[in-house]
């Protein structure tokens, strides 16, 4: 493939990327499509790093966070209380 065809392929493959990244990603496409993406990203930084972006949101918001022990809950209300203390103008407590 010559420079200025591999030009106005990724040129025109960039918005058609864009429009299917998402299901991409969500593994919704054909196996035809999905390859075409998969060789795109490999060669566009442009969409390989948007990809990447999506990724790492996506693994972001489907991991769940563990629930708080009730000890590690204690140490932090001490905590704060501790700074709640140590802010206030000697002889004044917290009630």
């Amino acid at each position: 493939m010559t420079p200025r065809r591999w030009w106005q392929r990724r040129r025109l493959m960039c918005p058609e990327v864009g429009r299917v990244l998402q299901r991409y990603l969500d593994e919704e496409l054909d196996e035809g499509l999905s390859r075409r993406v998969r060789d795109h990203l490999e060669h566009c930084r442009r969409c390989g790093l948007e990809a990447a972006a999506y990724e790492e949101l996506k693994d972001a918001l489907g991991r769940k966070a563990a629930p708080l022990r009730p000890e590690s809950a204690q140490r932090l209300r001490d905590f704060a209380s501790s700074l709640l203390n140590e802010e206030r103008p000697s002889g004044q407590h917290s009630e």
